[in-house]
């Protein structure tokens, strides 16, 4: 199993690399072996990338609380309010550690201790230092302006794409549009927000089970 940490963040704070879909599904490409791509949030809209630039790379793909376009606009009534990802981008510039918490907060929100899962993902999100400023900035351009959803057709491996029914951010029913264009399958985990794997990992490793036993059947 190789964990990931994308640019700017954890081990990979110093990682000169652009937080940018295709140089960080190539760069991940090329560091690891063929398998099976589990993305959440950001990450998924890089896993997604590797599945569909990368083919060869990406035996099968997980996407976590994650879809190809996460603004919302008239053609997508089920992303997160643009104006709310812009705003972020702006306070990220004023008030560094006071936006972050607030980005956290709106992760947690819809879990079933919102306070706990809060308190966890300060704790990850703070391991190894603080994410550089840059990168987060980069990282809520990408939230507002991809938009893979046109691609989603063509994936040719299979998917599961696995929705927290209370998530405030990625709301089920894009998880659930999303598998229906890639011909994958969707799962969603009830007491579950935005980030199923601190409260629910038994939930969500039953979720990605099925993906798991298709390549050894």
């Amino acid at each position: 199993m190789y964990v990931v940490d994308l640019p700017g963040h954890g081990w990979s704070r110093d990682c000169g690399l652009p937080l940018e879909p295709s140089a960080c599904a190539a760069a991940i490409a090329e560091a690891t072996p063929p398998a099976l791509w589990l993305g959440w949030s950001l990450g998924g809209l890089i896993a997604l990338t590797a599945a569909l630039e990368q083919p060869r790379q990406v035996r099968g793909l997980a996407m976590l609380c994650a879809t190809p376009k996460f603004a919302r606009d008239d053609s997508w009534p089920w992303g997160s309010d643009a104006a709310l990802v812009h705003h972020l981008a702006l306070d990220l510039e004023t008030d560094y550690h006071a936006t972050i918490d607030r980005f956290l907060a709106l992760e947690a929100m819809g879990s079933a201790d919102p306070r706990a899962a809060l308190r966890h993902l300060r704790e990850i999100t703070f391991a190894r230092g603080e994410p550089d400023l840059r990168v987060l900035q980069e990282g809520i351009r990408i939230l507002e302006t991809s938009d893979l959803r046109a691609r989603l057709p063509a994936l040719r491996l299979p998917s599961t794409w696995i929705a927290g029914r209370r998530d405030r951010l990625v709301p089920p029913q894009a998880m659930e549009w999303s598998a229906q264009q890639a011909h994958g399958r969707y799962a969603q985990i009830e007491h579950a927000g935005h980030a199923p794997f601190v409260a629910h990992a038994d939930e969500l490793a039953q979720a990605l089970q099925p993906l798991l036993d298709s390549f050894h059947e």
